[in-house]
């Protein structure tokens, strides 16, 4: 009996046009886990010089594209196989999806002859992707190939509606089938200009109005603002505001400017007399915007997107326009117009703002042990900004670690779960970070339960010469929930884990792994882990930390999911607000 091969695949066939295409738009790297219903794509991808960052798990190579585009400012691309691969990916696309993250995932299905028939992997992608995506497509026509990777490519950038992941499957006999020549349109393979919509000047004029005459004005911004820091400084220059960042956000303005009062989040949240909210939804982080926390505040609302621009609050004034060119306007409008905005106010909230967060480093660095013995998170805190260069990417990671590394760690450029509360992206964030911006330093600063969820990334960065930091801080439990169970049930249930040896783990994958008992062992550790990631090696630092500190994410009801609000000062205030 003869063996049959694959037929060869030809310059003028769909997966090599898809590559090419791609090469064009600008993707230098694709994040895959391989598979036979995709290796046409595969191949052609690799023949084309596009690099494939080949993962362990799907849902890893989503969360990469993920912080690929997020920190380059274009398109990541995920490339999984068909069935599982799909399913296992969708975490990944749940989470670009609510990130508004420019994701495009492409996958393959049984060939066109044996489909509905039981073949291998065969399933409908579409149908569950579908809900999760801007856009998603099978292509069964070689000749439409180019037409809809363009129009899923415009799609996930935000390209006339909301960025997002968008997915394109193809069935592989439409893969290795040929491409008439009078469809791959030269168009296609030219990247477009990203538009612009210029805002109405009615709406900027009353905007200037509304925000030139508030004593107490606040800004915070989000995702909608990254590109536009310049523009946004201006803006905070002009007008004197106070300002609050977003994990969306941060870094986008410097902690040292005189407007950034981030430790007095929630005074200057119900001191406020107009808000000012940049590319930013009010979710569950801003109190749905609810006057039971803002109070009586005026509202302007700005963004390019009009998921941004009207949930949970309406603005008094509301521009739907390009972020940047709007804050220009702004500044423009107003000109030499004199703010009336009270600066006793804004200059006691800086102040108090600095003594808070002087008051915070300080008792970092001599936060006691636990009483098991263990030292505090805020020592793992404390040495990381004794080490961590001003350009570094930081990435935070899991439930109780994660409120301290958002409270204590500064960062210029940061990336953390969302507001999805996607724990598990920490190792592929940084990952993705340490090729996407070689020659600055990674660190991902994740809870041992978190770390679990994608710890074998650690063989992809190994393989990849990926050189990130992954400090994990090791209190052998889901600490938040452990606490929330013995408050609030008094037992404690499958929330407790064992003190793994995760440096352990590392080093059997190939990178650099020790383990830290005590915080006097940590400098050393940190300059031995800084060494070899200097040298191009990834490193992990498995830090034992007590289980019995708590954060403020734990104090603040978060993990008992309050009725009307996230944290219980604010569903206490929400239900006297509504008087109930």
């Amino acid at each position: 009996m003869s063996v049959s091969t694959p037929p060869a695949l030809k310059d003028d066939g769909a997966a090599a046009l898809i590559a090419r295409m791609l090469k064009a738009r600008g993707v230098d790297r694709v994040f895959a886990l391989c598979g036979g219903h995709i290796m046409p794509m595969w191949m052609r991808l690799h023949h084309e010089g596009i690099r494939i960052v080949d993962v362990r798990d799907e849902r890893a190579a989503v969360y990469m594209a993920h912080a690929h585009a997020e920190l380059t400012g274009g398109l990541g691309v995920a490339l999984v196989t068909a069935g599982p691969g799909v399913t296992n990916a969708m975490t990944g696309i749940a989470n670009a999806h609510v990130a508004r993250a420019s994701v495009l995932v492409l996958s393959g299905t049984p060939p066109q002859p044996q489909e509905n028939r039981g073949a291998l992997q065969d399933i409908s992608h579409t149908a569950f992707v579908g809900p999760l995506t801007r856009l998603a497509r099978t292509v069964r026509n070689p000749d439409l190939v180019l037409q809809e990777l363009d129009e899923a490519i415009a799609r996930a950038l935000g390209q006339g509606g909301e960025p997002g992941p968008v997915f394109l499957d193809f069935p592989v006999d439409t893969l290795r089938a040929p491409v008439s020549a009078a469809m791959a349109l030269p168009e296609r393979f030219t990247p477009p200009p990203a538009p612009r919509a210029m805002p109405d000047p009615q709406a900027v004029a009353a905007a200037v109005d509304l925000l030139w005459t508030a004593k107490r004005p606040l800004v915070i911004s989000g995702r909608g603002a990254k590109g536009a820091g310049p523009a946004l400084r201006a803006l905070l220059d002009a007008l004197g505001a106070v300002y609050l960042d977003t994990g969306e956000s941060r870094g986008l303005i410097d902690d040292a400017h005189p407007s950034v009062v981030a430790a007095m989040r929630g005074a200057v949240m119900s001191q406020a007399d107009v808000v000012l909210t940049v590319g930013r939804r009010l979710d569950f982080q801003l109190a749905y915007g609810s006057p039971a926390v803002f109070g009586p505040a005026r509202w302007v609302r700005l963004a390019d997107q009009a998921s941004e621009l009207r949930d949970n609050r309406r603005g008094e004034v509301e521009v739907l326009a390009d972020v940047q060119e709007t804050l220009k306007a702004l500044v423009a409008q107003a000109g030499t117009r004199a703010p009336a905005v009270d600066r006793e106010w804004a200059a006691a909230l800086r102040q108090e703002h600095l003594q808070r967060s002087r008051k915070l480093v300080a008792s970092m660095a001599a936060a006691p042990d636990g009483p098991d013995g263990l030292m505090h998170p805020n020592r793992v805190i404390a040495a990381l900004r004794e080490v961590l260069p001003a350009n570094a990417v930081v990435v935070a990671d899991g439930g109780d670690f994660l409120s301290f590394a958002r409270v204590g760690l500064p960062a210029s450029t940061y990336l953390d779960p969302g507001s999805l509360g996607c724990i598990g992206v920490g190792t592929p964030f940084g990952v993705a970070a340490a090729l996407a911006c070689p020659g600055r330093l990674v660190v991902v600063a994740t809870g041992d339960g978190s770390f679990g969820f994608n710890a074998m990334e650690l063989d992809t960065a190994v393989r990849h010469c990926a050189p990130v930091l992954v400090v994990v801080a090791n209190n052998g439990s889901w600490a938040i929930e452990v606490r929330d169970q013995q408050e609030n049930h008094g037992v404690v249930v499958g929330t407790e884990l064992q003190f793994a040896d995760h440096a352990a783990i590392a080093r059997a994958l190939g990178a650099h792994g020790e383990r830290v008992n005590r915080a006097d062992e940590l400098s050393g550790a940190l300059a031995r882990a800084l060494e070899q990631v200097a040298a191009g090696r990834p490193a992990l630092l498995d830090v034992l930390v007590t289980p019995q500190a708590a954060s403020s994410d734990a104090k603040s009801g978060l993990a008992w999911v309050p009725d009307l609000q996230p944290l219980a000062a604010w569903d206490a205030a929400e239900r006297q607000w509504r008087g109930r």
